[in-house]
Order: C-alpha cells, then sequence, then structure tokens
C-alpha cells in the first residue's frame, strides 16, 4: 500500500487493499438494523451478525460473508452515499465528508489497540445474533436514525 494513502489520495483513486484497510475494525456496520417500513428510520442494535467474532471486531469468515449472510451489503465507492447509518466515526464516512481519520484509527495508531481502549467498537457491548430471539430486538435497540437526519 502507498504511504499515507488515506491523506494523499481520493478515495475514488485507491486501490482495492487500500479500501479495505480503510475499515476500522470496529464492527459497528455489522450490528442488526432495521427500517421502519411506515418512516423509514432505522433503528440500530447491539445485536451482531452472527459471523462477527465480537472479541476482534471482525468477521469470522469475510471472503465467504455474502453466501452466508445474503442481508450483508458490500460498501463501495458507488454506494457509499446509500449507507446514511454508518457512524460518524467510520474511516469510510469520514473521509467521504472531507474529514481526517480520527486519531485512535489503527492506520494513525499503528494497531486497533486504541480504537478498542477509546470503546470506539462494539467489543464491550455487542451480543450475538445466535443468542438473540428476534421477537426480542425491540429490547435491543440502540440508535435510532430518522430518514431524514443529515448525512
Amino acid at each position: 500500500m502507498r504511504e499515507k494513502f488515506w491523506e494523499r489520495y481520493p478515495l475514488e483513486e485507491l486501490t482495492t487493499e487500500e479500501w479495505e484497510a480503510l475499515c476500522d475494525g470496529c464492527g459497528k456496520c455489522c450490528l442488526v438494523k432495521i427500517e421502519d417500513d411506515d418512516s423509514g428510520d432505522i433503528a440500530t442494535l447491539n445485536v451482531a451478525c452472527r459471523l462477527l467474532d465480537i472479541g476482534s471486531c471482525r468477521c469470522s469468515d469475510y471472503p465467504n460473508r455474502f453466501a452466508r449472510v445474503p442481508e450483508c451489503t458490500q460498501l463501495s465507492l458507488d454506494n457509499l452515499d446509500q449507507f446514511h447509518w454508518l457512524p460518524h466515526s467510520c474511516a469510510y464516512r469520514r473521509l467521504a465528508e472531507g474529514r481526517k481519520l480520527a486519531s485512535w484509527h489503527p492506520l494513525r495508531a499503528g494497531n486497533g489497540r486504541r480504537m478498542h481502549e477509546r470503546g470506539m467498537s462494539v467489543r464491550h457491548f455487542a451480543v450475538s445474533e445466535a443468542t438473540v430471539d428476534e421477537a426480542d430486538y425491540e429490547a435491543h435497540v440502540i440508535d435510532i436514525i430518522p430518514l431524514d437526519a443529515p448525512r
């Protein structure tokens, strides 16, 4: 990868490897989200995808995630604007909005330890969807993003 690529190149010029390296590994995009059919609001739960290794905040089967979890979505430059629910801390969102990577981001900090220490990952609050009945999802809502929220 090119040195400090996240500072030197726009998202459109990143290689696939560089694009993937932007992921801070927080696991927030792997939390279950439910869209309200009437309002379009999106509720985020503390329930993580069954493939998320909550301890490492990484997908346990990244190469096969789309086959195993059909609702898993590929974030790309072409669809980045559709992911208005991405947290403001997300590197993809930060760079798309013209902001810099956070100081705790693994590319800046050298590893993911600072991110976890700062509480930026789901490690300390997520539960696996394998342990939660869908009927109980309402009790696990941690955030609601209105459809008309600023992007």
